[in-house]
């Protein structure tokens, strides 16, 4: 069950949005999240999709997601669930969007994909980053402006991982030292790009089929980098159909070693898993840096 303190003002927006009282009728718990807990609400103005957590715990999570929705849907390249509200109420903090009814993949399915994914990543800013910081997971992300890549990516991405995780001791100085040399050589390996406008945790846990048959996005870690880096996320739990990749390399082209670089990309992913699930994650990270 909702809590009152989350329930009320949730009525209470529906009923204004609606213009006339609006009664939830059932609070049907979802599963397959592992942060927050949500719920398929069923009301006599139609269906809605909500999620809560502790306001105190993360700050503005929600707040900031429905930012990164919002500017995902504004591309209008691939299909996104729609905000409708989110608040804070005591310690609760609680996301609305539109409910998006599960369906089964279209023959072209894959295809449309990899050309919705090629179309929203040719969506550009003037520099690496994101007016506001936001969350990858339950883990808060820094998203502060570069001009170039390289050092968005060291010190926006790496350095934060790698300093908690050296303080916790999960990292050793000799794997400090191996991601010091990395650092050294990304400029000649990562080729230059404009910043796009890219999902940053693109796996297949973050998006459904639709009614319509179509891939719709969901928890996002929104900001402006390097398109390869949600090509790289896509491959890190198991890859996407290879019709995928054929369809966002014909709409997007990727440069020439693009396949070679996934893995270094992924090292954020990973050490954001160390950083949550433990040293577990340690081996293929060690595995890159030391490749590289």
């Amino acid at each position: 069950m909702l809590p009152p303190s989350i329930h009320q003002p949730v009525v209470r927006f529906l009923s204004n949005r609606k213009g006339a009282p609006v009664e939830i009728l059932s609070e049907n718990p979802l599963s397959g999240g592992s942060i927050n807990k949500a719920f398929h609400l069923i009301t006599n103005s139609g269906d809605y999709f909500l999620k809560y957590n502790s306001a105190s715990k993360f700050p503005q999570m929600f707040e900031k997601e429905a930012r990164g929705l919002t500017l995902l849907r504004s591309a209008n390249a691939v299909d996104i669930p729609e905000v409708l509200h989110y608040g804070e109420a005591g310690d609760d903090a609680f996301l609305l969007l539109e409910f998006v009814e599960s369906g089964t993949e279209t023959k072209d399915f894959w295809e449309d994909f990899g050309k919705s994914l090629a179309f929203l990543h040719q969506h550009h800013a003037g520099r690496f980053g994101l007016d506001h910081d936001n969350y990858m997971g339950s883990l808060y992300q820094h998203n502060n402006y570069h001009d170039d890549w390289t050092g968005f990516f060291i010190e926006e991405r790496l350095q934060r991982q790698i300093k908690p995780a050296r303080e916790r001791g999960a990292l050793t100085r000799s794997d400090v030292s191996a991601f010091e040399r990395l650092y050294r050589r990304l400029d000649e390996m990562i080729p230059e790009t404009l910043p796009s406008l890219v999902h940053g945790d693109l796996w297949s846990g973050n998006f459904m089929v639709n009614s319509h048959g179509k891939a719709c996005l969901i928890d996002p870690a929104v900001y402006y980098g390097h398109p390869e880096t949600d090509i790289a996320m896509s491959t890190l739990f198991g890859r996407f159909d290879e019709r995928f990749y054929d369809a966002y390399t014909q709409h997007h082209a990727l440069e020439k070693g693009w396949q070679e670089r996934l893995d270094i990309f992924n090292l954020y992913p990973l050490m954001v898993h160390v950083n949550l699930f433990g040293q577990g994650y340690l081996p293929p990270v060690r595995e890159v840096i030391n490749r590289f």
